[in-house]
C-alpha cells in the first residue's frame, strides 16, 4: 500500500483482506494496511457505514469477517482471480475445491457472502463433486494469460519464451493481435516477427512474456475466431479437397472451420480445401455433413472414409455381399 493513499483506497484494500481472510485480527489488519490498529479499526467502521456487514468475534479464533445478508457485499477480486473466473466458465475449471487456487479463491468469496442456507447448499455440492477432467484441456498460468490479454488490450509488442511440442525452446517476438479459446486450449493469435508470418501459439507452452516499447495496430477486419480456425486448418500434412453437393452456407453450419476453407462453386455445390495429420479424423468429421460428398484429393482420406464406412455398415448388419 502506498503511504500516501486515500482513505477510499485503504477502506477497499481493508474490504479485499477481510473477504480473503476471514477472521483477520485487528493488528494483522493494521499491518497489512500500513497503519495503526486504531485507524484499521477506522476504516472497518466506514465500510460499516456504507453499509456492508462486517462482523467481529472476540477471542482466540475472533476477528473481522464478512457478515451474511440478504444481499451480496461488493466482492473485491484480484486480477488473476477474475481472470481464473472467467476461464473456468469459458472451459470448465476443476479445480474449483483448492482454495489455494485463483478459482477456488475467488469461488470461497462468494460462497463467504451468501446468505446461510444458499451457501450450505453451495458447499455440499463444492464437496460431494467429482467432476470428470477434460483430457484434452490444456490450461495455461492465468498470469501468463493475463499478461497477454493486458498486450492485446494495450496493443504493445511481446517478446515469449516458448517452448515447442518437440520441447525446443525458443525467443518469439509478436504482435499479439487477441487471444482465443477453442476446445478447451487457449490460443494467442499475433503476428510473429520472428517468423515472418501469422501464427497461432498455444498459451499453456509460453513460459514468460516480456512486454515491449513497440507499438502495433491489428488488422481493421480481423475475425479472431475464423482467424484461428483457418490458421489451425492449414499447414498440416495431408492437403484434402473434398466437393459437396450442397451449399456453402449450409453445409457451414455443420462443418467444424477448423476442417477448411469452403469455397461455393455453384448455387448448390461448394467445394471444401483444407489439410490435416489425422485423416481417421477427418473422415468422421465429414462423415456428418447431411448431403453427398467426392473426396477429390488426399488418397489417405479416401482410404480413411472406406474404412470408416465398413465401420459403420458392419455396425448396422449389412448383408450386402458386395461390401467387403
Amino acid at each position: 500500500m502506498k503511504p500516501d493513499a486515500s482513505p477510499t483506497a485503504r477502506a477497499l484494500l481493508a474490504l479485499e483482506l477481510i473477504q480473503g481472510s476471514p477472521g483477520i485480527t485487528a493488528d494483522r489488519l493494521a499491518d497489512k494496511l500500513g497503519v495503526s490498529e486504531r485507524a484499521a479499526r477506522r476504516y472497518v467502521e466506514i465500510l460499516r457505514e456504507a453499509g456492508i456487514p462486517i462482523e467481529s468475534l472476540r477471542g482466540p479464533y475472533g476477528g473481522y469477517r464478512i457478515g451474511r445478508g440478504l444481499r451480496l457485499p461488493p466482492l473485491m477480486f484480484t486480477a488473476t482471480e477474475a481472470l481464473g473466473l472467467v476461464m473456468a466458465v469459458l472451459d470448465g475449471h476443476h479445480d474449483a475445491g483448492d482454495s489455494a487456487g485463483p478459482v477456488g479463491g475467488a469461488l470461497g468469496k462468494i460462497v463467504r457472502a451468501l446468505p446461510e442456507p444458499v451457501a450450505a447448499q453451495v458447499e455440499a455440492v463444492r464437496r460431494t463433486t467429482a467432476p470428470a477432467p477434460d483430457r484434452a484441456a490444456a490450461r495455461p498460468d492465468p498470469a501468463t494469460a493475463t499478461a497477454l490479454v493486458q498486450a492485446c488490450s494495450n496493443r504493445r509488442r511481446v517478446r515469449l519464451g516458448y517452448r515447442s511440442e518437440a520441447g525446443s525452446e525458443r525467443l518469439i517476438e509478436a504482435d499479439p493481435w487477441a487471444v482465443v479459446v477453442r476446445h478447451g486450449r487457449w490460443y494467442l493469435l499475433c503476428l510473429s516477427h520472428t517468423a515472418g508470418a501469422r501464427r497461432a501459439y498455444r498459451i499453456d507452452r509460453v513460459r514468460r512474456v516480456e512486454v515491449l516499447d513497440g507499438t502495433f495496430t491489428p488488422p481493421a477486419d480481423l475475425d479472431p475466431v475464423a482467424t484461428l480456425e483457418e490458421h489451425l486448418a492449414v499447414g498440416w500434412d495431408y492437403d484434402v479437397e473434398v466437393v459437396i453437393d450442397a451449399p456453402a452456407d449450409t453445409v457451414g453450419r455443420c462443418l467444424p472451420r477448423a476442417l477448411g476453407r469452403l469455397e461455393p462453386l455453384d448455387a448448390g455445390t461448394c467445394r471444401l480445401v483444407g489439410s490435416t495429420s489425422n485423416p481417421v479424423w477427418y473422415a468422421e468429421q465429414l462423415a456428418a455433413v447431411p448431403a453427398p460428398y467426392r473426396i477429390v484429393r488426399c488418397p489417405e482420406l479416401r482410404q480413411a472414409a472406406r474404412a470408416l464406412g465398413r465401420r459403420l455398415l458392419a455396425a448396422a448388419g449389412s448383408d450386402d455381399p458386395a461390401v467387403t
